[in-house]
């Protein structure tokens, strides 16, 4: 192998010194079929694709810059040639600058590079028998039809060693390495090829020259139009099949054919549309329940007695309230909040707990199932030992790799891009920059919460002058929903704008931090950006469950923001109806401006580019021309269809006790996710290049976070947003005595006696309304349910008794409901293994037959082997003790 490796890597390495030593792509004309994936001698196939511009079409005065280019990509394409791929180049037919350079890996070329990059490849067919399911039946009806999408034949699967080539399970060896895998292999070697020497730094790799301009685009071919099938009868037409059976519309309620789309786009792509589906199928267990707990609120609200209270104009109409804000703010009647109370009770119900607690269970077995799941598809995709065996070092690190060190294990000397001391520079400026951005967005939210605190003073003073004359808009339109809405839509608006920010900084710290492999790489910059999308998505909500209205003192000595602004306070009834209204605002924005990002705007593109050149010529055009104008998929991949489903889990997650609907819409926009994601990548994207993943990478410690997490803001929203605890309290210790004076249980008298009094002549001159009420007023309650002794009492304006049993009890009721949860999570943990016995026997029964073939032929040959220098002994022995003939 090492042997190999020094034969095929290093001449890459080498450069080529003068014109005449350089090889050639050989020169073709288009023969005119449209669906053709070969070489015109129809016998190679095109394994990859690179385009550029020829410098010689080119009006232009930089001659020397262009002539510099030419070079580069000469010698490059000659070191591929040294490594043994073919090339045929061809000139575009719509636009004679530009040329196309087919690339071919043949037979000996896939062999060698596919034991160096230890790819699995079939020994022969599975032999364990397969059990169907109790559901098989039921889940046939959602399955794409078998006579259109064939079910893939299972192998066991080994590492592939030219060595044992015998003992592989070759019918063609035109078809024993899929198109898949030999675009994965080509990419290899495209990516590892140099092209220029600079001061004894080497420069190599496609992404470089695409960086630089020098090639245009490089990508492999979609086998067919996804319009119709290929007019070539050689060619399976699975682009076609793809779109029709799983990116088309009609078939949302369709199950995915997974294998397919792996067999297609690898991995990856496999491994991304699995989680997705999963993930949306258990939605739907989410969704009912909480569809069942909104539709019991609703059928309940009617029998909320502290709302009627607040409607009643004999209790409601009678409670004046303190002004909400100093000197412009006036007093006003507890009834303009009837509306609001109304539509509190549907959220703040019994239900919302019962739902609360089943989502933190839901969780579990979301993540428990799916890495059974997951490791179900690690074996049937070969990507078990994945990282331990195939991945390689990025190029670009391999380029820095100039400082020596020893390695620990092997005690040999190493190439590595840094020291120690490098190293710590590189992680302390990382970390200062993520800081920083983090930092950015606190601040950003703290300009948030000074916007609302200063426009609700503008909304209190003018708002009811504008709309007095119109009572029913008032009763909607309040000051703090004016102020809640106005400051979420710009919450999103800034959310959006930091998000194109810092995705760039994300990347350039990331590339700084030059990780070792690709797979280092996507989790490093995942973590980065999913904590600033944390920070980013999460903060307004955070504020508005757990800061807003919880320190703000009293009207005779109020709290202020920065020495100026008067601290917000929550409405009567808390402020859950706002953090309700805040994750409808941007979880729903935020699903409206990523189809819009995801889906509109490559259509467009592709429009625009359709119509300046394809549609406008009638000339037949190749397969890699029309694949040349679709958009590029992007560097990253799938890295922001995760992020996007990740954040979407964490506001399914945290936040789901004030808004129990949130699953069904996020079963909604999933279903319909899957699809746009599918349409997207089978008909406005180039093929990407097939990659291995063993799993979801980091994403699947960060939902584990978020699941954890869960379970504390669930029990805190339900402690400290809504009033269900004070309400509890109040139900079983002081509606009766000594506390109360009812001789039943009950919540009537609840509204009055949580409203604390406070007398008007205690108001500071600062706080004091400019416009007095018009009557006999001596006394004003409280917006929020702060619980204070009245004036007069010799403890006038401290919390009274009611308040630290509410206090009590929201601390006892988070410990509790934490405590059983965790334990619940724990105990399915347990159950539940990570991997079924059905895929343990799989995996034990391949590594036997691998040991079986592989090691066993070995032996033979060895037997074989001695048994021949046995005889050869035998034979020498007896012509040495055989008597001479005289």
């Amino acid at each position: 192998l090492v042997l190999e490796l020094n034969q095929v890597i290093i001449p890459t390495y080498g450069t080529v010194p003068d014109q005449q030593n350089l090889h050639t792509p050989e020169w073709v004309d288009f023969d005119d079929k449209t669906d053709s994936l070969f070489f015109k001698d129809g016998q190679r196939r095109i394994d990859f694709v690179l385009v550029y511009e020829d410098e010689s079409k080119k009006i232009t005065h930089k001659r020397s810059y262009h002539k510099k280019q030419k070079r580069k990509r000469q010698v490059y394409e000659s070191n591929l040639i040294n490594n043994g791929l073919h090339l045929e180049a061809t000139r575009s037919v719509l636009d004679e600058k530009l040329i196309f350079v087919k690339v071919h890996a043949p037979w000996e070329v896939l062999c060698t590079y596919a034991e160096v990059m230890h790819i699995k490849l079939p020994l022969q067919h599975n032999d364990l028998k397969t059990r169907d399911s109790a559901f098989n039946w039921f889940s046939r009806l959602f399955r794409v039809d078998e006579s259109i999408i064939k079910p893939e034949q299972e192998f066991f699967t080994a590492p592939f060693q030219k060595e044992h080539l015998s003992n592989f399970y070759i019918q063609d060896k035109d078809t024993f390495f899929n198109p898949a895998t030999r675009s994965r292999i080509v990419h290899f070697i495209l990516s590892r090829v140099e092209y220029a020497t600079k001061n004894n730094v080497k420069k190599f790799g496609i992404n470089k020259l695409l960086d630089t301009g020098i090639y245009k685009a490089a990508f492999p071919l979609h086998d067919s139009s996804f319009r119709h099938p290929s007019t070539d009868p050689n060619c399976p037409s699975e682009r076609y099949l793809l779109y029709r059976e799983w990116a088309h519309p009609k078939n949302i309620f369709k199950l995915q054919p997974l294998d397919f789309i792996r067999k297609y786009y690898g991995e990856k792509i496999g491994i991304y549309f699995a989680w997705l589906g999963f993930y949306t199928n258990m939605l739907t267990v989410a969704a009912v329940v909480g569809v069942g707990c909104f539709l019991y609120g609703c059928l309940t609200k009617d029998n909320c007695t502290w709302s009627q209270e607040v409607c009643d104009p004999n209790i409601g109409g009678n409670i004046i309230m303190c002004p909400q804000c100093d000197k412009v703010c006036t007093y006003w009647n507890l009834t303009i909040t009837c509306e609001s109370s109304k539509k509190l009770c549907i959220f703040d119900s019994f239900g919302t707990l019962v739902f609360a607690v089943f989502m933190g269970i839901w969780v579990t077995f979301f993540l428990e199932f799916w890495k059974r799941r997951q490791a179900e598809l690690e074996y049937e995709w070969d990507t078990v030992e994945f990282l331990e065996q195939e991945e390689q070092v990025r190029p670009e690190y391999e380029a820095r790799c100039t400082h020596v060190v020893m390695n620990e294990i092997t005690q040999q000397e190493e190439h590595v891009p840094y020291t120690a001391c490098g190293k710590c520079v590189r992680i302390t400026f990382c970390t200062s920059a993520i800081f920083f951005w983090i930092l950015l967005i606190i601040a950003s939210v703290v300009g948030i919460i000074v916007y609302r605190l200063s426009v609700f003073l503008v909304f209190s003073a003018k708002l009811s002058q504008h709309i007095s004359g119109t009572e029913a808009l008032r009763k909607y339109l309040t000051p703090q929903t004016a102020t809640s809405v106005t400051a979420s839509l710009i919450s999103f608006v800034v959310i959006m704008i930091l998000n194109i920010l810092y995705e760039k900084v994300a990347i350039l710290i990331t590339d700084f931090e030059l990780p070792r492999t690709q797979t280092d790489y996507e989790n490093s910059l995942t973590t980065k950006m999913f904590l600033f999308q944390f920070v980013n998505y999460y903060s307004s909500c955070f504020y508005i469950a757990f800061f807003k209205g919880k320190f703000v003192g009293h009207p005779g000595s109020p709290v202020y923001w920065l020495g100026k602004y008067r601290n917000e306070e929550c409405d009567p009834g808390g402020c859950l109806l706002e953090l309700t209204t805040q994750l409808a605002i941007i979880v729903g924005g935020k699903a409206i401006w990523n189809n819009i990002q995801e889906v509109l705007v490559p259509l467009v593109k592709n429009l625009i580019g359709r119509y300046s050149s394809v549609a406008k010529s009638e000339k037949v055009v190749a397969r890699w021309e029309h694949d040349y104008h679709l958009q590029p998929i992007g560097k990253l991949g799938l890295f922001y269809e995760y992020l996007e489903m990740v954040i979407q889990f964490g506001f399914v997650t945290l936040f789901v006790a004030s808004f129990p609907l949130a699953p069904l819409l996020a079963l909604i926009n999933n279903m319909l996710e899957i699809r746009l994601d599918a349409w997207k990548l089978t008909t406005q994207f180039r093929r990407m290049v097939p990659q291995k993943a063993q799993d979801i990478g980091a994403w699947q410690p960060i939902l584990q976070g978020i699941a954890l997490l869960a379970v504390v803001t669930n029990a805190m929203i339900i402690a400290f947003t809504s009033d269900m605890i004070p309400r509890l309290v109040y139900y079983w210790s002081f509606s009766v005595p000594p506390y109360g004076n009812h001789s039943t249980h009950t919540m009537k008298g609840y509204i009055n006696s949580t409203l604390s009094v406070f007398n008007i002549s205690d108001f500071k001159n600062a706080s004091k309304p400019l416009s007095p009420w018009l009557g006999n007023l001596m006394t004003c309650r409280q917006v929020y349910r702060d619980l204070r002794y009245p004036p007069g009492h010799q403890h006038q304006y401290e919390h009274n008794i009611y308040y630290w049993h509410v206090t009590a009890a929201k601390l006892a009721f988070i410990i509790v409901m934490e405590h059983v949860i965790y334990f619940v999570k724990f105990v399915i943990s347990y159950v539940i293994p990570d991997v079924s016995e059905k895929t343990k026997s799989k995996v034990k029964r391949e590594k036997y037959l691998t040991q079986k073939l592989l090691h066993e032929n070995d032996l033979k040959g060895v037997k074989q082997n001695m048994g021949k220098i046995a005889d050869k002994i035998v034979k020498g022995a007896d012509s040495t003790f055989r008597p001479k003939e005289e």
